[in-house]
């Protein structure tokens, strides 16, 4: 497995040697002018809460818990039991997340006050039921479930009722057995919509009034009582057709974004002696040798311990060149084995490995609501009462009047329909849900929709060099010593004072002694000064090995020593300067074309390191950036970020989430890049999982087509409901358009959403 896949989950082990590593071998810690100025004490808050949703974050006590709301098909009643929740005193916060029908809870005890919760949301949907969400996927998920068959019953009851309707139909234009039209039609409505009255009914006891069932009640009824009877049978027919075909669509969108994010297995091939027992994959431990065929995803994160393959990682970090694994390659869940047949040995249980950490991520930014559907949820509940209040308006003083009262009857009931506010609320979170199942497949993970949103609105992309535009793979280009001493001598020293580090610098330099056979002796002390480099004795007397700002600090002259341009690390023996170790980074091959796809979006990349100019500039040259920041300090940097927003506008930081805390927490977007370890995807909005700077063009993109398609969503339904409103009141729109508007909007609003999920962004 390559290392950026490795370091996904683990910390490097303590050196020993007192820094606080935090085990993030990418950041650019602040190297000013020569490098090595390693600020490796990570003591960062990492909080960063300036683009999360806060409802679960600031709770200072109780425990959260995920419950799933089975038979919830009303967005429209989701935001209602969110609030009817929200307002319990027992509960701290609480979230619905329509897309995945999830509600999250904090309380002291969540699991006592299911029932609790439970009698809420019946209050708002009969027919619903909380169950307590499972950590490992059940045999015979909801994705693979036949959606026809279940709603098998509302198919029943849409057949039957069609049938009466259409024998009404034509008894009524045939003239044949006039006086059994009436009972005909009656019975189509009764057979289409005792569900809906009978709801309309209960829901009225409970002080639940402009709700869609009360409305479709009264718009179908006023429809009968005028004598319109085809139209208030058929006003039903096609509201349940359409109810049918949205709850369809709606699931089938729920299960196209999961089934694109959620790999966790089933079950796993247990190795047990000579044979292969298939188990349930939460039941597999830590330990467990288990066989993976040719074809077949890595079930949890392992080390292979036989065999040889090459691995599809795209699944987890969109990147589409396998990578080849032997025997020690540690393999990441989800990823697919391409050819050969792999043992692997369990390195983390189902609960923890990645493809469930991916799940809980994506899961977690859908519940992170973004502005704009928290403003359209309020928006709908003033809707409602607005245009009910239009259509009394409309039957009544109109009718005053011309006296024309089925007329103006007929037009308030297509306002009726219309008021139904399902095709609104829907419209926000499946986008928002699709763009972050989007970005989910190319291995970038949105944190919230709070980030995704944030994310379309930014101007200046702000990147730390290395590990974001750079690999972070040092390596020694040349020994310059002084005073005599040799090129050995000043790099066994070197490595001494770095070799508990593990910082890529400090590795490039021990390897290098190492490489040569050079003696490495350990220090008689050392300490590390933040932002300036290493102090420590040696046999050679005391060493400082570190920056140009060390140098300073400490009186010794470096202005007449030329920059080699590079990354530096100087030293100096008893005062005196010693000589300096010049090392390079390697460019990342997919960077000048990222910051060039930048560019054609409008954005401006900037460059802050504590690098050197002279090492900043020839990357940031290479790579087409013309604003760069160099030599800069950790406060400095924040600084500048500060100047740059002023400047230019809303800023993206892309560094690490841990050394660069500060700058994240700054930004209006963070990210981090996958390397960056539990710990990064713990700081930032937004996690590169494959390092690579394509992501970030790439992250951009899918935020902007979310946004615009979220738009184009709440455009259209208002739009359409708008216009059918406005056509119906000067007589060119009658009920039927009304149900389109209604239901017909919101199926529209569905598969516009579910574009985001199937386009294709470039790579």
């Amino acid at each position: 497995m390559n290392s950026k896949l490795q370091q996904l989950h683990h910390h490097d082990e303590g050196c020993g040697c007192g820094h606080d590593h935090g085990g993030h071998h990418h950041h650019d810690h602040d190297h000013d002018a020569c490098g090595c100025s390693h600020d490796h004490s990570h003591d960062c808050d990492s909080s960063h809460d300036h683009s999360h949703d806060h409802d679960f974050d600031d709770i200072s006590a109780g425990r959260q818990e995920i419950y799933i709301i089975e038979g919830l098909d009303c967005a429209n009643c989701a935001a209602k039991m969110e609030r009817k929740i929200q307002a319990m005193p027992e509960i701290k916060a609480a979230s619905i997340t329509f897309a995945t029908r999830q509600l999250r809870v904090a309380a002291e005890d969540p699991d006592s006050l299911v029932p609790k919760l439970e009698k809420a949301c019946r209050t708002i949907e009969d027919n619903v039921r909380l169950v307590k969400k499972e950590t490992t996927p059940a045999a015979g998920s909801t994705h693979t479930r036949s959606l026809f068959r279940e709603h098998m019953a509302d198919l029943i009851s849409l057949i039957v009722g069609a049938v009466l309707f259409a024998g009404g139909v034509i008894l009524e234009q045939t003239g044949i057995l006039d006086v059994i039209v009436f009972p005909v039609f009656i019975a189509a409505y009764l057979a289409l919509g005792w569900e809906v009255l009978f709801t309309a009914g209960k829901n009225i006891l409970k002080g639940q009034v402009f709700d869609e069932n009360f409305l479709m009640s009264i718009a179908t009824i006023a429809a009968f009582c005028i004598g319109e009877f085809t139209e208030g049978a058929g006003v039903m027919l096609f509201y349940k057709v359409g109810e049918l075909f949205e709850h369809i669509a709606v699931d089938k969108s729920r299960s196209q974004i999961m089934e694109a994010v959620d790999m966790r297995p089933e079950t796993v091939s247990l190795v047990d002696g000579d044979d292969i027992r298939i188990i349930p994959a939460g039941e597999a431990k830590v330990g467990d040798v288990l066989m993976v065929r040719p074809g077949d995803r890595i079930p949890l994160d392992s080390v292979v311990t036989e065999g040889e393959s090459r691995i599809d990682t795209s699944p987890i970090t969109g990147e589409p060149v396998p990578i080849k694994a032997a025997a020690g390659t540690e393999v990441v869940s989800g990823c697919v084995n391409e050819h050969g047949l792999l043992k692997i040995k369990v390195t983390r249980p189902l609960t923890e490995s990645m493809v469930t950490k991916i799940l809980n991520s994506v899961e977690n930014a859908a519940a992170g609501k973004p502005k704009m559907d928290r403003f359209i949820t309020r928006f709908a509940k003033i809707y409602t009462p607005i245009v009910v209040g239009l259509a009394l308006l409309t039957a009544i003083v109109p009718s005053a009047f011309t006296g024309n009262w089925s007329q103006w009857i007929t037009t308030a009931i297509t306002f009726l329909v219309i008021s139904c506010p399902c095709a609104l609320v829907i419209s926000v979170p499946l986008a928002f849900f699709s763009g972050i199942g989007a970005a989910s497949k190319l291995g970038i993970l949105f944190k919230g929709g709070l980030s995704i949103e944030a994310l379309k609105g930014v101007k200046a992309i702000v990147m730390d060099k290395t590990g974001t535009i750079t690999e972070g793979n040092f390596s020694v280009q040349k020994i310059s010593p002084a005073n005599g001493i040799s090129e050995e001598e000043l790099l066994s020293i070197a490595a001494a004072c770095e070799c508990r580090s593990t910082h890529p610098i400090a590795v490039s330099i021990v390897k290098k002694a190492e490489s040569l056979g050079l003696s490495i002796k350990v220090p008689g002390s050392l300490k590390e000064l933040s932002g300036r480099g290493i102090e420590a004795v040696l046999p050679q007397g005391k060493i400082l090995c570190g920056n140009r700002a060390l140098m300073r600090d400490n009186d010794i002259s470096v202005s007449e020593i030329q920059n080699t341009g590079g990354t530096e690390v100087l030293i100096a023996v008893n005062g005196s300067y010693a000589g300096l170790i010049s090392i390079s980074d390697t460019l990342k091959a997919d960077a000048a074309k990222a910051i060039s796809e930048l560019k054609e979006k409008g954005l401006v990349p900037v460059m802050l390191t504590g690098d050197n100019a002279e090492s900043a500039s020839q990357i940031a040259s290479k790579v087409g950036i013309e604003n760069v920041h160099a030599q800069l300090l950790p406060d400095g940097k924040l600084e500048t970020l500060k100047a740059i927003r002023e400047d230019i506008g809303p800023a993206m930081f892309v560094g690490d989430g841990i050394n660069d805390a500060p700058v994240l927490a700054g930004a209006d977007v963070g990210a981090a890049m996958g390397s960056g370890a539990d710990a990064a995807i713990e700081a930032a909005d937004v996690v590169f999982m494959n390092s690579s700077m394509e992501a970030i063009p790439r992250s951009v993109s899918i935020s902007r087509s979310t946004g615009t398609i979220a738009v184009q969503n709440i455009v259209i339904a208002l739009f359409v409901k708008l216009l059918v409103m406005v056509l119906g009141f000067i007589g060119f729109a009658n009920i039927w358009a009304a149900i389109f508007a209604d239901t017909g909007v919101a199926m529209i609003c569905i598969l516009n959403s579910l574009r985001i999920l199937w386009k294709k962004y470039d790579r």
